[in-house]
């Protein structure tokens, strides 16, 4: 397992300070606030702490209402909605100096057979093929007006090996593209059986880069080439079948609609062997500087 990952792993196993509420650590992401994935993977950490083994995660609808601030802790306070002969349900609401940055409502639930089908997945070329972001991002170098944006890149997301199908919208810029894009990922290293933490994972990879096929469509390089300014608004996940987040995940991503200085984009993540596990949506801000 690498260091990154124990970092992220030690990130994610949240403080409990009450029954019902929790304290994680904060850290930059690579613009000086706290990553959204960071913040919506600990509140259904936090979430899940309160819920039966037996249950699953299987929604989770959030809202990103304030920017974290990487120098101070955040605080997860846990409402237990309901507690179903099947279904759970949990509100957690992530707070920084006294206000709410982040609200998350998830469900989970108790196994049980039922309907089957499934879209199908995409045609995808092998992740093994693809180049690491190690590999990947110092080509674009010239792209970043901060010289060390590269290696905070690299840093960002040394936790999980993520791959690019095709380039980047900071590879491309000034090309205006389909509002499509396909990236593989999984985590760099073995983790713990627990569907939890797989959940956990998953969820704090799906803020990545979600609202790449948006700035494709524009010929946007994004946050990081800084062509535009950005901040997702609110996200949601539903977890269909089982998966691990250290084997190979699909991640196809695109963007039906962009307007009113928004952006939006709805996405499936397929296991390697073409089971559909995960459909997720959010919106982002997405402004043009002027």
């Amino acid at each position: 397992m690498s260091t990154a990952l124990d970092s992220l792993l030690d990130l994610l196993d949240l403080e409990r300070i009450e029954q019902d509420i929790f304290r994680g650590a904060s850290r930059s992401a690579v613009v000086p606030r706290v990553f959204g994935g960071q913040v919506a993977a600990q509140a259904l950490v936090a979430a899940g702490r309160t819920v039966p083994a037996d249950r699953t995660a299987h929604s989770l609808h959030a809202y990103f209402l304030r920017m974290g601030d990487p120098g101070a802790p955040i605080v997860y306070t846990v409402d237990r909605i309901r507690d179903g002969r099947s279904f759970t349900t949990r509100r957690v609401v992530a707070v920084q100096h006294g206000q709410p940055i982040f609200h998350l409502s998830a469900s989970f639930q108790t196994y049980e057979e039922g309907l089957e089908h499934q879209a199908d997945m995409p045609p995808a070329p092998d992740p093994e093929t693809l180049p690491t972001a190690a590999e990947m991002l110092p080509r674009y170098a010239d792209r970043f007006s901060d010289p060390g944006m590269v290696d905070r890149l690299v840093e960002a997301r040394a936790a999980v090996d993520l791959r690019y199908v095709d380039a980047p919208p900071f590879g491309t810029v000034g090309e205006v593209r389909e509002p499509r894009s396909q990236v593989w990922f999984r985590t760099n290293g073995k983790l713990a059986d627990d569907p939890l933490l797989h959940v956990c994972m998953a969820t704090y990879v799906s803020d990545m880069t979600l609202l790449d096929s948006v700035l494709l469509a524009h010929g946007r390089g994004g946050w990081a080439v800084g062509d535009v300014v950005g901040a997702s608004l609110d996200h949601a996940m539903w977890f269909h079948r089982p998966f691990r987040a250290d084997e190979w995940l699909l991640y196809d991503q695109e963007s039906p609609s962009a307007s009113g200085g928004r952006g939006l984009g709805q996405a499936r993540i397929y296991t390697q062997d073409g089971r559909l596990a995960i459909t997720v949506i959010q919106e982002g801000v997405v402004r043009v500087p002027r």
